[in-house]
């Protein structure tokens, strides 16, 4: 659980500058984080790019990890705000179309924001982060606390299985959908596929396949026999020939 207070707030100064200012560091901050990781990020470059004095920086935000801090909510505030329009925009739609148009977001999100994913990718791959451990356990539960309710629906709805295991259902949604949109940015996470940084046409084309398999794995099928010990199910006309030939 993240402990309470773990966040520096920002100053009443900051909060108190004309908002096009405060974009103004946000966006300096936000590109130096990206392209330096936070080690080798510089104080100096951010408020050199501003033009405000290093000062000015510290008091507003305290330190470096006060400055990445203030990056990070902003990170997770525009998160939240593309899947809440997603969310409210698939309301009538079924699991699985909600779940495509989230990915797609998702991709979206990356070709509007680059330097605020390269950051997210920056604290998986290297561990000079501060509170890197919570910073990215609240990235997972905040990808739980909007799938959950997908999957839940979806099983009430009679889309998916009744007997299926949320938690690990969640599981690896998250994990599918989190390397999915890794192989898009990343060219050698692709593993030959072709989706790094794929036209929009073939980006559909890679969702579909996606959803299809998605689809199989999770949607209502008949003629299966789901096992309750998590093994892979097996259709019934088979089981039926197997006993026959004993």
């Amino acid at each position: 659980m993240i402990r309470e207070g773990w966040i520096m707030p920002v100053s009443d100064t900051f909060i108190k500058l004309e908002p096009g200012k405060q974009q103004k560091i946000l966006d300096a901050a936000v590109e130096e984080f990206a392209r330096h990781g936070f080690r080798q990020a510089s104080v100096n470059r951010v408020v050199q790019a501003v033009g405000i004095a290093k000062g000015s920086l510290f008091q507003y935000f305290g330190n470096k990890e006060g400055l990445f801090q203030f990056v990070f909510r902003h990170a997770v505030e525009l998160v939240r705000g593309r899947l809440r329009r997603v969310k409210e925009e698939t309301r009538d739609a079924d699991f699985f179309e909600r779940i495509r148009q989230s990915l797609l977001a998702g991709v979206r999100f990356i070709d509007e924001h680059p330097h605020v994913y390269q950051i997210y990718l920056k604290m998986i791959f290297q561990e000079g982060f501060p509170l890197r451990a919570e910073f990215l356990q609240q990235v997972r539960l905040f990808s739980a606390e909007y799938l959950r309710p997908h999957l839940e629906r979806g099983i009430r709805d009679g889309e998916l299985r009744d007997d299926l295991d949320v938690d690990l259902a969640l599981f690896f949604l998250d994990a599918l959908m989190d390397r999915f949109l890794q192989a898009y940015a990343v060219s050698f996470l692709d593993a030959g596929v072709g989706l790094h940084r794929a036209d929009q046409r073939q980006v559909m084309r890679f969702i579909d396949e996606f959803m299809l398999l998605l689809r199989h794995g999770l949607g209502r099928a008949t003629g299966v026999v789901v096992s309750t010990s998590r093994r892979p199910a097996v259709r019934e006309t088979h089981a039926a020939e197997s006993a026959g030939g004993m």
